[in-house]
C-alpha cells in the first residue's frame, strides 16, 4: 500500500487492521476539542455516504458516530431515546409521510 495522508477520525481497530495488512499507521489521540470537531466531520461524512448509497450499513455507521457524540456530551442513549419518544408523543413521528406544502 502506498503512503496516504488521512488526518481523520477512524474506528478504534483501524490501526490494528492496517498493521495486520503489513502497513504502518501513524496516529495520535485527539484532545476533547479535536475529538468533538472530528466527530462532527465524521458525522457529515457518514451522512454524505448514506445520501449517496442509502443502506443499512451506512445507517449503522451514522448511529455509531451519534453514540460517540452522546458519550462525549455525557448523555446516555437511553436519555436520548426518552427525549425522542417524548417528542414523538407530542409532535408525532414521520410514519404518516406528511409533506407540508404551505400554510395560509
Amino acid at each position: 500500500m502506498k503512503p496516504a495522508k488521512y488526518n481523520k477520525l477512524v474506528r478504534d481497530r483501524i490501526p490494528e487492521i492496517i498493521k495486520e495488512n503489513g502497513d504502518v499507521a501513524i496516529t495520535h489521540i485527539a484532545d476533547d476539542k479535536e475529538y468533538k470537531k472530528s466527530l462532527i466531520k465524521k458525522l457529515k461524512e457518514e451522512i454524505d455516504e448514506f445520501l449517496k448509497d442509502p443502506n443499512k450499513e451506512e445507517i449503522a455507521d451514522i448511529l455509531e458516530v451519534l453514540y460517540a457524540v452522546c458519550d462525549l456530551q455525557g448523555v446516555s442513549k437511553e436519555e436520548v431515546e426518552s427525549i425522542r419518544r417524548k417528542k414523538a408523543e407530542k409532535r408525532g413521528g414521520f410514519k404518516k409521510r406528511i409533506i407540508l406544502d404551505k400554510t395560509e
